[in-house]
């Protein structure tokens, strides 16, 4: 029988109704609740005229209501775009106008927003969702389902679709300052999902920690990587995401199982040494994926934590949430080596390739493709974007399956392990000699009293070509020539950053990783105004 996404919640209220699903604050809703809700809602998305392969717009924040509407937008047979509520109109107005949505879900915090969206483009009907539930609204949709129907019997639709439909469009940045929607199926998630509850043991006692927004890739494991294992969704409020005290104290209250984040937020949190030495004794496993957690950082968190199990997960929104996976068997001996990325999920592969599309003899770095399960079908409605980047699998006769070019660089080593090497535009050219900037930022990190640090390449008019230029938060004390001496023990002279800042918080992107382009920025106004 072929599985979809909301199959997992289906199968979890019919075994366990009573068990707690999800909660946030105040509210608590259990797997019968959720979909008895979703289902009502399902059926007005339908008789409202929503069909099978139709795009939902949720301009929902992170809230129970959010993960009903998208288990309603399944079932409905439509796929759902998770919009940001803090992204600029123009851009919204943008993804909202390419994902051509039959129905936007909206709550009524949002009203300015759809005002300013509305003088710009011509919006699709618009509902209101609410905590309380959804409301009447623009597009003329009536109450689908408040807190007096949670046991009403609904009348859910039976549609299904194969699991190759799309189930969500996440829009990512784009070179060209479009957002590119990335379709991502029901199979390419369940698939996943099936790996991850094997790979982690993941049961129904599980609380399970859900701190990225929704319109990030890494929401969708916390949602339905619970919900197939019956386990609890604890939502982090992103109020949080700036109080590292309050994180250790959600993580400790909540007696989360399960922590799974942006390496940026576990470096915020070291920063203010908020975790007690064996801290969180029910925290079982810590997951981070999306870019290099700093390997002292990593030793903070274990040696303060020896009873958990920690694991890097790497993979970008095409390949759907992690394509590989590296659990740390101990602490690293040296904080100043990257820890790897691992080895393949199942059902996935990581190749590294020379330009020819030939796979690189161990130890030398390659392009780092992705091919397998996890392989998203491409852009939405934009054939050149696709063809450019998920490439015929060279190995295929039928020329049928591709492979996905990451823009990353890696190598393998001898014992079929894949480490990560930075981005191919983090390779610059600094005084004729090529240079990877993530080596300069491993070692900076390793640099006692560093709290963080990012290293970019900016131009320049100057003999080297390309800058080198160093952002930092440091405990106190450190100044630039001093960590310019510390770097000079284990980088060459040519290697050392030329041009530094000194920040209380490195700037970070709506998916909580670090901004490398407003640093890039920076640099370039500090340089114009000296």
């Amino acid at each position: 029988m072929t599985v979809l996404l909301h199959d997992h919640l289906a199968c979890a209220a019919e075994g366990r109704p009573d068990a707690l699903a999800l909660t946030m604050g105040d509210e608590h809703l259990t797997y019968g609740q959720v979909a008895a809700l979703s289902d009502s809602l399902a059926a007005a998305l339908v008789a409202h005229g929503v069909e099978p392969g139709d795009r939902v717009g949720l301009l929902v924040p992170k809230q129970p209501a959010a993960v009903v509407a998208m288990h309603a937008v399944l079932k409905a047979g439509a796929a759902y775009v998770p919009l940001d509520a803090d992204s600029p109109a123009p851009r919204l107005a943008r993804i909202v106008a390419s994902a051509d949505l039959r129905l936007l879900l909206a709550v009524p915090g949002a009203a300015a927003l759809l005002d300013e969206l509305a003088a710009v483009m011509d919006l699709p009907p618009v509902a209101s969702v609410h905590h309380e539930g959804v409301a009447a609204g623009d597009g003329g949709l009536r109450s689908a389902f408040s807190r007096a129907d949670w046991d009403v019997p609904a009348s859910p639709p039976t549609r299904r679709v194969d699991d190759d439909a799309a189930a969500h469009l996440l829009f990512t940045s784009g070179s060209t300052g479009d957002p590119k929607g990335v379709v991502i199926t029901h199979r390419n998630v369940t698939t996943f999902v099936d790996w991850a509850l094997a790979e982690f043991g993941t049961r129904p006692t599980d609380r399970i920690s859900g701190h990225p927004p929704l319109h990030f890739d890494l929401s969708t494991f916390d949602i339905y990587g619970t919900f197939a294992a019956g386990a609890e969704l604890h939502l982090v409020p992103p109020s949080l995401s700036l109080n590292p005290r309050g994180l250790v104290r959600f993580i400790r209250d909540h007696e989360l199982t399960q922590w799974f984040s942006v390496p940026s937020v576990l470096t915020y949190v070291a920063r203010f040494d908020a975790v007690a030495e064996g801290d969180f004794p029910a925290l079982e496993r810590l997951l981070w994926c999306g870019e290099v957690l700093p390997t002292p950082v990593l030793c903070h968190w274990m040696r303060r934590l020896p009873h958990v199990r920690f694991t890097n997960l790497y993979g970008p929104t095409e390949a759907t949430i992690a394509s590989s996976f590296h659990t740390l068997a101990s602490i690293p001996a040296d904080e100043t080596q990257p820890v790897p990325i691992g080895k393949a999920c199942a059902g996935e592969e990581l190749l590294v390739l020379d330009e020819a599309l030939a796979p690189t003899p161990p130890g030398e770095i390659g392009d780092l493709y992705i091919a397998g399960v996890g392989l998203s079908p491409g852009y939405w409605r934009d054939d050149d974007k696709t063809r450019a980047a998920f490439l015929p699998d060279p190995r295929s006769p039928g020329g049928g399956d591709h492979i996905y070019r990451t823009g990353d660089l890696a190598r393998v080593d001898g014992d079929g392990v894949v480490h990560f090497l930075g981005r191919t535009d983090s390779q610059i050219k600094s005084r004729g000699y090529r240079i990877e900037l993530g080596e300069i930022e491993s070692a900076l990190n390793a640099v006692e009293g560093v709290r963080e640090c990012a290293v970019v390449g900016v131009d320049s008019d100057g003999f080297e070509g390309t800058a080198i230029c160093a952002a930092y938060v440091v405990g106190g004390g450190l100044e630039p020539p001093q960590l310019k001496s510390a770097l000079a023990a284990s980088l060459p002279s040519y290697m050392l950053p030329a041009r530094w800042m000194a920040l209380d918080a490195l700037p970070k992107n709506q998916n909580g990783k670090i901004d490398r382009p407003e640093l890039r920025k920076r640099f370039t106004a500090e340089a114009e105004k000296g």
